[in-house]
């Protein structure tokens, strides 16, 4: 598979196999995410598999993807939510970009979904994801609290 590398501006500038692009820190790239809601607020916290490479088992956005060669943001996270989450055919809303720097380098595109109360059709793909939770926001600060190593670093700048 290969993904977009892009400069400081999100221009791209070449594409490359992830797996190159694993081993190079300096080279930028992108990442799009999911924040489910329901209709009360609570928020959809998926944990990720533990055969992944980066942050296996904590506890992170609903939905999230590296962009691949020839996808938008959007296309990307429309993707990743069908393979992930079983789910068709959304609407997503734009949300926040930013660059993230630190052990890996990239920009972070938002997207944000509601669904009604209760939603729970989801078909999850356990290659990518060991299982999916509804937490209150409540909830997730106390979860944070105890456990913070448990999620990834996005949802303790979040939450709080």
């Amino acid at each position: 598979m290969k993904i977009p590398i892009v400069d400081e501006n999100d221009e791209i500038i070449e594409s490359i196999d992830r797996l190159e692009a694993d081993k190079n820190t300096e080279l930028i790239y992108r990442v799009s995410y999911l924040w489910i809601t329901d209709t009360e607020g609570k928020i959809l916290l998926a944990r990720r598999a533990l055969n992944k490479k980066h942050n296996p088992g904590k506890w992170g956005p609903a939905v999230a993807g590296t962009v691949e060669e020839g996808e938008t943001y959007e296309s990307n996270i429309i993707k990743e939510t069908e393979e992930e989450l079983g789910l068709k055919n959304i609407k997503p809303i734009l949300g926040i970009k930013e660059r993230r720097k630190g052990k890996h380098n990239y920009f972070a595109q938002e997207f944000l979904l509601i669904l009604p109360v209760g939603f729970n059709d989801f078909e999850i793909q356990t290659e990518e994801v060991t299982k999916v939770k509804w937490f209150s926001e409540e909830e997730l600060k106390k979860e944070l609290k105890e456990n913070p190593d448990s999620f990834l670093k996005l949802i303790n700048e979040k939450i709080k």
